[in-house]
């Protein structure tokens, strides 16, 4: 068997959770024998029985795909929309369903992606709230859907719990208005919570990462750039008080499951995504944004931290997320 990675954004234009999500995916396989290349655009004589894509392909690609009989397993991250409520989904799929039939939108209906998700050959989601965008908005039958986890690598799932001696919450992952960033530096300020931002912003010249500079005072907001050792991101992590996130939506969260392998209990939004995977076992932010409601919820987790403990779920490595994603292929394949 042999599979073919695609992906429409370069990591050198966007970093983050999806570019590790392909990458140790692509280990995974390849730890149990599963051969995995990139897609060579340029390459005509490049082969594969299947094709993994990880995001939204255009109508002509798959179009092309199924002429030379190449199945398309899509992976998407539903990051907003999983989070949305059932029945506004339901109306987004009713929406979809009957804009289709007008002339105008059948004419450009190649250029909209609304149907790429009904007319892949299967779609792999990793949370059931996603199962239900792919069900309700895009009308992708239930059948041609499986849900397969994300992993952590073993320098996190090994590492287990720290001394959890530094001062500080810590929060890991992008510099960026998608992430709040700045609302929660301003919570950490006003309730003198420390918190250690631990990331990068997508460009340097960005006007949200100036804004978050603004704010860095090294006593309760504090920074350090991204570190891509997993050693060394772990060891910052088992260090912390405890971990918190206030993003706008987010679906699997690579980032809180890193803290949660290396002991911390979280405090994060309270959405679909964080319902799902954490229940009723971390604390929640009651909304987003700068307000006093948040202010008190920081304080009171900063407070609680060193007596809390972390959520137990079920942590996956990217071998057991592989062999899942293996038999997705296997049944794929075999028509």
């Amino acid at each position: 068997m042999k599979i073919i990675f695609e992906s429409p954004t370069p990591v050198m234009l966007a970093h983050g959770g999806a570019h590790i999500q392909i990458e140790q995916t692509r280990a995974g396989l390849e730890a149990i024998g599963v051969e995995v290349e990139y897609l060579r655009w340029w390459d005509k004589d490049q082969t594969g029985d299947l094709i993994h894509y990880f995001g939204t392909p255009s109508n002509s690609f798959l179009e092309l795909a199924r002429a030379a009989g190449k199945p398309v397993v899509m992976t998407n991250l539903f990051t907003e929309s999983c989070n949305r409520s059932a029945s506004r989904l339901a109306f987004q799929g009713m929406m979809i369903k009957t804009a289709i039939h007008f002339p105008i939108i059948r004419q450009v209906k190649g250029q909209l992606n609304w149907q790429v998700y009904a007319h892949a050959t299967h779609n792999v989601a990793g949370l059931k709230c996603e199962r239900t965008v792919l069900e309700k908005a895009f009308h992708v039958p239930s059948d041609r859907i499986s849900l397969v986890p994300l992993g952590l690598s073993a320098n996190f799932l090994k590492a287990g719990p720290g001394r959890r001696e530094a001062d500080h919450l810590i929060c890991t992952g992008t510099i960026t208005q998608r992430k709040n960033s700045v609302e929660l530096a301003q919570l950490a300020l006003a309730a003198g919570t420390p918190v250690l931002f631990l990331g990068k912003p997508y460009h340097s010249g960005d006007p949200y990462w100036r804004r978050f500079q603004a704010l860095l005072d090294n006593r309760i907001v504090k920074y350090a750039p991204h570190v891509e050792s997993e050693r060394e991101m772990a060891a910052q992590l088992q260090s912390a008080r405890g971990f918190v996130l206030m993003s706008m939506f987010e679906n699997w969260c690579l980032s809180a499951h890193e803290a949660i392998a290396c002991g911390l209990p979280l405090l994060v939004q309270d959405q679909n995504w964080s319902r799902e995977c954490f229940g009723d076992q971390v604390r929640y932010f009651g909304n987003i944004g700068f307000n006093p409601e948040n202010v008190a919820a920081l304080k009171k987790f900063y407070d609680d931290a060193p007596r809390l403990k972390p959520p137990g779920i079920r942590l996956y490595d990217w071998t057991e997320v592989a062999a899942a994603l293996k038999k997705v292929y296997e049944k794929v394949l075999a028509g």
